[in-house]
């Protein structure tokens, strides 16, 4: 698994660090770049997120530090062909990623969003339903 951030962005070292050692143990490996290009090369699945996040609307240079990893039509094409695109949602279509790959074949993201839809709804239903609760808790 490979991931891209800007200088200045990088994921906390403590968590990488723990990553990496439970990648180990599987055979898997987690390498971190400053070069969106090469996280992507050959991958088979492509993950973003919104630039700029909920609070953070104020950051001035956010965007233009993030300038070159958006993804977009050129960047997808170091993939494998058949990549899939995921994304949290909701997207900023035009900032983090262009509409011809969140609206492309290769997108899953509205998948992704259902899928994510259900699991919720489940825990949601488990949590509220005191007799599945006291059963969760009885197999536990």
């Amino acid at each position: 698994m490979k991931y891209a951030t800007p200088k200045g962005y990088e994921p906390n070292p403590d968590v990488v660090k723990r990553a990496v050692e439970i990648a180990a143990g599987s055979g898997a490996s987690i390498t971190g770049t400053n070069d969106p290009i090469e996280a992507v090369t050959g991958a088979g699945v492509i993950y973003t997120d919104v630039f700029v996040s909920m609070g953070e609307e104020s950051m001035e240079g956010k965007f233009a530090d993030f300038d070159g990893f958006q993804v977009n039509e050129d960047l997808v094409s170091h993939a494998h062909p058949n990549y899939l695109f995921m994304h949290c949602l909701p997207a900023h279509r035009g900032e983090e990623v262009t509409d011809g790959v969140v609206d492309s074949a290769n997108s899953v993201v509205f998948d992704q969003a259902e899928n994510r839809m259900w699991a919720q709804m489940s825990l949601l239903t488990l949590m509220c339903n005191r007799a599945a609760w006291d059963t969760y808790l009885e197999l536990s």
